[in-house]
């Protein structure tokens, strides 16, 4: 039978373990050059890093201790992500490549791409290493607008295209005929 003093003492480890392993994932988050989140079992922002206040131009208070659903104007409160975010869990799955186009208050339109996966130690998790989400976006709004642009330049191309074979068949047409009719 563990005694007072041995579940004090696993505690106070337990703790420690869970603050050695905190400052760790914090310090890697932090030099990542993608926004992150990183979220907990119940979908609350736990940390957000320095890209991500940068890009989305908010703060600390207005990020950390709200469920992902409540940032900025409910622009993440999409149900095909929390169906994504709730599955990463209990199935410990992850999932890439979702798109999120929305048009933020301060920031304007941005088209992201949102990879979820769940951060964990084999064989140590529960009370001291707690499932945690990290949340990372990839902001590609100048791939899609070059994107868009190089469609519209080539389809103004192919209708220029279009129209100047029309207008050399039809000169070709009325070669045939003139040349018919000086036989």
């Amino acid at each position: 039978m563990e005694t007072t003093k041995e579940k004090y003492h696993g505690t106070v480890w337990a703790e420690q373990m869970w603050g050695e392993g905190w400052t760790y994932i914090k310090t890697i988050v932090d030099t990542a050059t993608e926004p992150f989140l990183v979220l907990d079992q119940d979908l609350c922002v736990l940390a957000a890093n320095r890209s991500y206040y940068n890009l989305f131009k908010v703060e600390t208070q207005d990020t950390e201790h709200k469920y992902v659903y409540e940032l900025g104007d409910g622009e993440w409160n999409l149900p095909a992500l929390k169906t994504l975010l709730l599955e990463i869990l209990p199935k410990d799955t992850f999932f890439t490549g979702f798109e999120v186009d929305h048009e933020f208050p301060v920031i304007g339109r941005k088209v992201m791409l949102l990879n979820g996966r769940r951060i964990y130690r084999q064989g140590e998790e529960g009370d001291i290493f707690p499932p945690i989400i990290l949340l990372a976006m990839v902001d590609i709004t100048a791939m899609t607008i070059v994107a868009t642009q190089l469609a519209d330049y080539a389809a103004n191309i192919e209708s220029k295209v279009n129209e100047r074979t029309e207008k050399l068949e039809t000169e070709v047409d009325q070669l045939k005929k003139d040349v018919d009719s000086m036989k």
